[in-house]
């Protein structure tokens, strides 16, 4: 009987099992590993920061669902990855063989690349991690107010200042730190220019320097400039996880595994990647949840059919994605391509797709 093993519980690891409770595979063996018992849907953590839904809201149990597409559950992270050996060792020391691998944990974070972050900052990856933390956060602000520094100017980084800046109001003071550039600048200009103005509202006071430092109470900007801050929070750039060095997959340049059309390994046929911890040098794109959530479906199907003997089928992400940016207030920025548009009936349009997602899955 093979053994399918699914390493960890991304966006595109929940449709697969989704896809196996509907139709289960004939003589296999399937085992989701992730050291989370659910998994925090990223897309409303803006709105659970700001306050809008609960935690339970935005949380996809993973034991009901690996139980419903009779997969069995181990509940640890993976510590090393041996792809041509074909197993892979658990936080427990205990072994794991597989037939075929399929990852999908998502990027990780450098902690060491700002100095002083991993002693003083909140980062924002795992999520599941800093919702948990999130809360203590919001303690401290019932008791004083308090100077917050947001670092990132790619969405997450806007979302969480006007998230963060939106639930506390008054208890504290955000500021945004964009690494030099204009926030979001790699989106097109209109939705650059929206997003100014949401952050002029809100009172966010942005800062197109670098972070040189965080201290014990400061965050040292690359021209020397030293913010008060109770509570730095990184959402910069996703960065490759570390462990993937040692597991013999080909990887790019960045160290994210390198995959195919089919979103097998360029090296290792039996193992598959998906989400932000895969990279495609046929088909660029950044890195989103809209795209991980899209590599479900094709994921799916290609392990379904590989494990099976059968032809794989080609997946090639959309050139465009609709990008639905969540302004603190129940407002929201939406953009296509160079369109754009901005309104509290976009935030109700946003809320109707993320709540709809985490309903298929309960």
């Amino acid at each position: 009987m093979k053994h399918l093993v699914l390493l960890g519980a991304g966006h595109a690891h929940v449709q697969v099992l989704h896809d196996l409770a509907r139709e289960p595979l004939p003589a296999a063996r399937v085992t989701l590993v992730s050291p989370f018992a659910e998994l925090v849907y990223s897309g409303m953590v803006p709105g659970l920061v700001a306050g809008h839904y609960a935690a339970a809201d935005c949380s996809i149990a993973l034991a009901p669902l690996a139980a419903r597409a009779g997969a069995g559950f181990d509940m640890q992270a993976a510590v090393r990855v041996d792809a041509t050996a074909r197993a892979l060792v658990l936080a427990d020391g205990s072994a794991m063989s597989f037939d075929v691998l399929s990852i999908d944990t998502g990027a990780a974070m450098d902690r060491d690349r700002i100095p002083g972050a991993r002693e003083h900052a909140l980062f924002v990856r795992p999520i599941e991690h800093f919702v948990k933390l999130l809360q203590a956060l919001l303690d401290l602000a019932e008791r004083r107010t308090l100077s917050l520094v947001v670092v990132g100017a790619g969405a997450g980084g806007v979302e969480l200042a006007l998230a963060l800046q939106y639930r506390l109001g008054e208890r504290a003071r955000l500021s945004l730190v964009t690494g030099g550039t204009p926030p979001l600048s790699s989106h097109p200009a209109s939705v650059q220019a929206r997003v100014l103005r949401a952050l002029k509202r809100a009172g966010v006071t942005v800062f197109e320097d670098s972070c040189r430092e965080i201290e014990a109470g400061h965050v040292v900007l690359g021209g020397g400039a030293r913010l008060v801050c109770d509570a730095p929070l990184l959402a910069t750039g996703a960065s490759a996880p570390t462990w993937l060095v040692q597991t013999g997959l080909a990887l790019d340049e960045q160290g994210f595994v390198a995959t195919g059309a089919t979103l097998q390994s360029t090296s290792h046929p039996q193992v598959f990647a998906a989400g932000d911890v895969a990279s495609r040098s046929d088909a660029h794109r950044p890195r989103s949840g809209v795209y991980a959530v899209r590599a479900g479906p094709p994921l799916a199907l290609n392990l379904r059919r590989f494990m099976a003997g059968g032809a794989l089928e080609n997946h090639m992400p959309q050139r465009h994605a609709l990008n639905l940016i969540s302004c603190g207030e129940r407002r929201a920025i939406a953009s296509w391509g160079s369109w754009s548009a901005e309104g509290r009936w976009v935030w109700w349009w946003k809320d109707r797709i993320d709540r709809a997602f985490v309903a298929h899955f309960r």
